[in-house]
Order: C-alpha cells, then structure tokens, then sequence
C-alpha cells in the first residue's frame, strides 16, 4: 500500500500492516515463530535498544507477525501507533500502566464488563492505585469526580452486558478540561462500527479476542494511541514526558513525539509486564480482521431483527438494544457509531433469575459460554457468571440484573435465532 494514499476500510482491513514476505513473497502475513532476531553488528544491536532504530530484538517485545497486527488495527482506529499484548484485560493495565503512580486514579463508567470493574475495583489496588464509578450518562457526576490525582478516564464504547452507547464526544469534553487522557475500550463496536479517536479518546483499547478475530479461536488484546495527547503539557504523566528511570532517563515524548505512549508501551511496558502476544494468535486475528466489516453488517443486522422480535414478546420484560427506537440511546447511533449499534444487548426475561437459568439451558443454537463477538450466537446470564462477584447495586448499574440475559448475536440465519430463542422461553416460562 502507499503511504500517501487514502485507502477504504474494506482496503485497509486487508492490506494495512503488511506487504508481500521479503524473502518468499509469500502474499499472507508469515508466522514468525522466532524468540530471538540476529543483529547485523554490534552497532546495530545498540541502536535497536536506544530506540535510535526500529527493529526485532525479542518476541516478548516485538514480533514481525504482532507488529503487522498492531499496525494494521492502529491503521482501523486511525491511531498513531499500536501495541498488542495477551488479552483485552492485558490491553487495559498496558494502557494504565504508563499514566500510573501510587495513589492515582482513574474516573470509569459504571457500565462496564464485570471482570473490568473487578479489576478496577480490587486487583489496580495492589499497584497503588484505585478507581471511581460513576453513571457517565451524568456529565456533572464525571466531572465531580475527577480529582488532582485522575490520570485518566475510562468508558466502553458500547457498553457489556447492556449494549448500552457513550456518549464518547461528551466524555471526552470532560476529559480535555481535566487534563487527562480518554481511554475507551472498543471491542464491542469495533473500528467498523465506532472510530473513538475521530470522537476525541486518547486511547483505545480492544479485546482482539472478539469480534476482531471474530471466530473464538486466540485470545489478545490490543492498545491503540492516537498520537494527539500532549504528555507534557503538565508533571502528571512523568513515565512518558521526564526522564524515566526504567529506560536510562530517556523522555519519551521529548524524544519520540506522537510515538511516546506506544513506544514506552513496548520498550517498558512489554519488557517489565511480559504481557505477550503469541505469533500464531496475531495471524489468527489478521485473518479474521480481513472480514471484519462483513460480518459486523450481518451481526449487526440479525441484531436489529431479534431485538425487535424479542422487544414484542410477551414472555419478555425489556430489551437493551440501542438499535431499538424504544432506546434512551437510539439518538447515540448517528454520532457514536452510525453503520449499526452492535450486536450485543440484554433483555428481561418475565420470571426472573430462574427463568434466565432454564432459558440459557435450553437453547440450541446459542452457545452458553463467556465470550462475546464470535460468529456464532452467544448466551449467558451475567449476574450468575460474568458479574458474579459484583453487589447486587454493582450488577444493576452495569445492566447485569439477575433477571437479565446477555446475547451475542452472530451471523447465521436470524429466522432460526428467533425460533431457538421462542422454544426456549416456552420452556423458561411456561
């Protein structure tokens, strides 16, 4: 691909990151499954761990097949820069990681995924750090909540379980008047269906596991920079904009600009946490990426057609689905994510905890599993699984009531999604 060209997503899907193999030609992306690179001197050597040249030193670092990844989802989100680690819940601490010290904060919405809000809520703590909730449909409460120790602010794009939509521009108002960096995880969106950084985020951070991959295969995560914040426009960020002792007093803004966040992220952050993405689990995910808007249409509309089958369901309380005119956050779509809200929702199924549980053991399509954004339709009931160890307030204000179902909708036939979810309510509710 040029450089100086401006390409569609459908192009860059398939081509952003990479090029024909050097040495075979081969025209897919290699599997690099080496630990270690050859230097060609010791110069080399020495100018690669200076950050003086970009280059493979060691695969927990970086990896040719990894860094097409990186590149090519940086390329998606129109980042500056990208890192790709282990997991989404990796990509969240990478993404913390450099902003950090003892006694710091970050300012998260209440909506979010049940093992987030554990992580933010109890493991950060044993870094020194800590996290307040608030409801980010209330601007005022955001704002009252950011204090002189907030180094960041962090919501979902489209929020799990509920599939409920930020208002990212907004947010990120609030996060510009404070100072700090926006961090918004897109995986339930995807850089198909929402592009934070066009709407003001910083960061952005993916679980690759999802619909990226799109087939349930890897695991990964990814962090995308896009390369606007000024790090040094204040003493909060000294990791990135001082000299840093973990990296031979090198300030990494002063020195690399725009590329600070992801470079430190590699050189610091991949070095010292080891959080790792696999050679093998990047190809997995490049090739899903190459189909990533066509499924996210067909997610997308199968989404519209049973959430409005659902909604007119008498056996059914409420449904989440923001795709649904019904929806507080129907007016969200054009701004937030305008090619479609989605494909995950909750909905209220009459009879409560008890019903939920029959109802996900008696469907046959849908797989009960935890995961999200595969190929297949998913289902589980949040607040038994997922948001287990949250307070019964915890679950409500992330919309994983006891009386909720989370769906993941897929891509197969939507008539035959309709008609296993019809025969296992006839049984849940009976």
């Amino acid at each position: 691909m040029a450089d100086d060209q401006t390409y569609g997503f459908d192009t860059m899907q398939i081509h952003a990151g990479a090029s024909p193999d050097p040495a075979t030609g081969a025209r897919q992306v290699p599997i690099y499954q080496s630990t270690a690179y050859v230097f060609r001197d010791a110069e080399h050597a020495a100018k690669l761990f200076n950050l003086q040249e970009v280059g493979y030193i060691y695969s927990r670092l970086t990896n040719p097949t990894v860094s097409a990844l990186a590149d090519r989802i940086a390329a998606l989100e129109g980042g500056a820069g990208a890192v790709c680690c282990s997991s989404g819940h990796a990509a969240q601490i990478m993404a913390l990681f450099p902003l950090m010290n003892p006694g710091c904060n970050v300012v998260a919405s209440t909506k979010l995924y049940g093992g987030t809000i554990q992580q933010f809520t109890n493991t950060i703590r044993k870094f020194g750090w800590s996290c307040t909730f608030v409801d980010f449909d209330d601007l005022a409460a955001v704002e009252a909540a950011v204090d002189d120790n907030t180094r960041a602010i962090f919501c979902e794009s489209i929020a799990n379980p509920g599939g409920y939509i930020t208002d990212i521009r907004a947010i990120a108002d609030v996060a510009d008047a404070a100072g700090v960096p926006l961090i918004v995880d897109n995986t339930s969106a995807s850089p198909y269906l929402c592009r934070p950084i066009e709407l003001g985020a910083t960061l952005v951070v993916h679980s690759t596991t999802k619909y990226l991959t799109g087939n349930g295969t890897v695991t990964g995560g990814c962090v995308v920079d896009s390369g606007n914040f000024n790090w040094g426009a204040s003493d909060k960020f000294p990791s990135l904009a001082a000299p840093e002792p973990a990296y031979h007093g090198l300030n990494f803004y002063e020195a690399l600009g725009s590329m600070a966040f992801t470079f430190h992220s590699i050189a610091i952050g991949l070095r010292d946490l080891g959080m790792t993405m696999n050679p093998q689990g990047a190809h997995y995910t490049l090739m899903g990426i190459e189909t990533l808007s066509l499924r996210m249409e067909k997610h997308v509309a199968n989404a519209v057609k049973v959430a409005k089958w659902l909604e007119s369901d008498p056996r059914v309380d409420s449904v989440t689905y923001a795709g649904l005119e019904s929806s507080p956050y129907y007016g969200r779509i054009a701004k937030v994510c305008p090619k479609g809200a989605g494909a995950l929702f909750t909905f209220a199924v009459k009879g409560g905890f008890d019903a939920c549980v029959k109802l996900v053991d008696n469907v046959s399509i849908f797989s009960h599993v935890a995961n999200l954004g595969d190929a297949r339709s998913l289902i589980i009931h949040s607040a038994s699984t997922t948001h287990r160890q949250l307070t019964p307030e915890q679950q409500e204000a992330a919309g994983a009531a006891p009386n909720m179902v989370r769906l993941s909708i897929g891509i197969e036939d939507a008539d035959d999604l309709i008609a296993d979810l019809d025969q296992a309510l006839a049984k849940a509710t009976g």
